[in-house]
C-alpha cells in the first residue's frame, strides 16, 4: 500500500500547461448597421476598425496592428487577428463604437481564441441530416 493507505492501482493524471502565451489572439466579429444602407467593402470595415481603436485608445491605439483575416460583405462578418497584448483595447474599442457613416452600428464579438482553428467551426450553427 501507498501513502495515506491508497493502493498502487490509482490512476495517475499529468496536467499540460501552455508554457508561454500565445502570440495572437482571433476574434470572430459581426458588425450589425441600423437600417438597409451602403455595406462597408473589406477596406471600409478595415477602416471602421482602426476608428474604433482611435476614438477610445488615440493614436497608439490606432497603431495596434490588426489584421482582417476574412470579411464576408454579405453578413458583415469577419475574423481579426490581433497581438494578445492588444486583445483588451482591441475588444473594448470595438464594444464601443457606435456609429459608421452617422448611421447607428454595433459590433459583436461572436468568438475569441488564441487558436484560429477554434473559430473555423461553430457547434451552435451544425446541421445534422
Amino acid at each position: 500500500r501507498g501513502p495515506a493507505g491508497r493502493g498502487m492501482a490509482e490512476a495517475a493524471f499529468e496536467r499540460r500547461v501552455l508554457r508561454r502565451a500565445a502570440e495572437h489572439h482571433y476574434l470572430r466579429v459581426r458588425l450589425e448597421l441600423a437600417d438597409g444602407g451602403a455595406r462597408p467593402n473589406a477596406a471600409q470595415f478595415k477602416q471602421l476598425v482602426v476608428t474604433a481603436l482611435r476614438e477610445l485608445h488615440g493614436e497608439v491605439g490606432a497603431a495596434l496592428p490588426v489584421d482582417v483575416l476574412t470579411y464576408e460583405e454579405k453578413t458583415l462578418s469577419a475574423i481579426l487577428r490581433v497581438i494578445s497584448s492588444g486583445l483588451v483595447k482591441l475588444w473594448s474599442a470595438l464594444t464601443l463604437l457606435g456609429f459608421y457613416q452617422n448611421r447607428r452600428c454595433a459590433f459583436r464579438v461572436l468568438q475569441t481564441s488564441p487558436f484560429l482553428l477554434a473559430l473555423s467551426g461553430n457547434s451552435r450553427e451544425l446541421v445534422l441530416d
